[in-house]
């Protein structure tokens, strides 16, 4: 029977030959993620079910991402709990502010997940790692709890929508404006309980950054997962970080889709989502004159080396608007340093941005970036929901680095090549 990559990810881990969109499975995992937010009540849970000790003290990670360095007394608490936690059990993957990172770029990086995984996360985010050829989903605290105790979590299998991408991309255009010109298109719940199987010659020269930033944004489609064929450009980034033997899958010819939709990229420009939701993009041509008063480069979607390479062109040589706030986040401590040795972060710097230690922070309205009422940011995060980033009465347009980076020199959304 032919399978789609996710199909044949969930019947390895289900150990069964074939599985069905729909189908109810029971499935080992290969790593469970908390973070501060969500892992105190997942280990609540966890103590009540009466184990001794976690399934594998080498499968599960957490990391204090989303109000660390700790913002108050509150999350003060809470990372503590987690750090309490992982002492207690002896977990081999917690992450210390100072070696830790946004979560979701740093599990990659620490070679955490490679393809062919498995991967369960209470963070909706979690869906980034299909960059790799895994399967990766967001759960709820509960289900953290359940499979931190049994190795095992319950999935109902997904059906696949498959998005093929064909043409030249134009300068300036990435991974975040291919997603956000795809929920577009198909709506925030357009992919519904769907595996988002990104494809096409545009996808097989994407660099590992591009697809991080895909993936990661299937959610606002409403899918289950995000997922992109491992390939030698995958093989580049796993070979020699990957920490356990990995493996590639890749869907059958015939595979059955729900739906295929087919885009030229070459027609895609850098995209704008406006307020309040990610299927509010348009292109950047479009926007009008839309003053802002913040711009933050980084998060889980947008962290990345290559993100902050992309921001530094557009910044080169530029100041900041005198009415503007830009903030810039790497996503871990080792985006931080290979952008400090590249002089990007020199770049930033003279431009009047602020840099900070790697966090969440300002893209959950968490600290370190929030916004009053009537106040606008271009930010290159995932969501701009009301109240996202602060006040109810502010705006969050969603954007790549460069378009963000162009942004806060003008005073009001600008494309990268209005200031070179």
């Amino acid at each position: 029977m032919p399978m789609t990559i996710t199909e044949k990810i969930l019947a390895a881990h289900a150990g069964k030959e074939k599985v069905t969109p729909g189908e109810l499975i029971s499935a080992r995992v290969d790593l469970v993620l908390g973070n501060d937010i969500t892992a105190p009540v997942a280990i609540q849970e966890f103590e009540k079910i009466g184990v001794d000790t976690v399934f594998d003290q080498e499968r599960i990670a957490l990391v204090p991402d989303h109000f660390v360095p700790n913002k108050d007394i509150k999350s003060a608490g809470q990372a503590k709990l987690v750090k309490d936690f992982a002492h207690k059990h002896n977990l081999s993957n917690y992450f210390e502010v100072g070696r830790m990172g946004i979560e979701h770029c740093l599990l990659p990086e620490q070679g955490l997940v490679g393809p062919g995984d498995l991967v369960i996360g209470a963070d909706s985010h979690t869906c980034t790692y299909g960059a790799l050829g895994a399967f990766s989903t967001g759960v709820g605290s509960t289900d953290l709890a359940a499979a931190m105790a049994l190795g095992e979590t319950w999935l109902k299998v997904p059906e696949s929508t498959r998005f093929e991408f064909e043409g030249e991309l134009k300068p300036w255009v990435g991974g975040k404006d291919l997603i956000l010109h795809t929920i577009g298109d198909i709506g925030v719940d357009g992919a519904l309980y769907r595996a988002m199987e990104f494809t096409g010659p545009i996808i097989e020269n994407l660099s590992m950054d591009g697809r991080f930033t895909m993936c990661n944004m299937a959610i606002e489609a409403g899918g289950k997962n995000g997922i992109i064929a491992p390939d030698e450009i995958t093989r580049a980034y796993v070979e020699g970080r990957c920490r356990r033997p990995y493996k590639f899958y890749r869907s059958d010819p015939d595979a059955k889709y729900a739906r295929v939709y087919h885009y030229d990229a070459s027609r895609i420009e850098p995209q704008v989502a406006f307020p309040h939701l990610p299927e509010n993009s348009r292109p950047v041509s479009e926007a009008g004159h839309v003053e802002i008063d913040q711009a933050i480069i980084g998060s889980c979607t947008n962290g990345r080396i290559g993100d902050l390479r992309e921001a530094a062109k557009a910044l080169q040589g530029k100041k900041v608007h005198k009415n503007v706030r830009l903030i810039i986040l790497p996503g871990t401590q080792d985006i931080y340093l290979q952008a400090l040795k590249e002089g990007l972060i020199e770049t930033f710097i003279e431009a009047g941005a602020a840099v900070s230690t790697p966090t969440c922070g300002p893209c959950l309205g968490g600290h370190m970036g929030i916004l009053a009422a009537g106040e606008r940011a271009v930010s290159t995060t995932n969501r701009n929901f009301v109240g996202r980033m602060g006040h109810p009465e502010s705006e969050v347009y969603l954007a790549n680095p460069a378009v963000a980076a162009a942004s806060a020199v003008m005073g009001r959304i600008a494309g990268p090549w209005e200031v070179k």
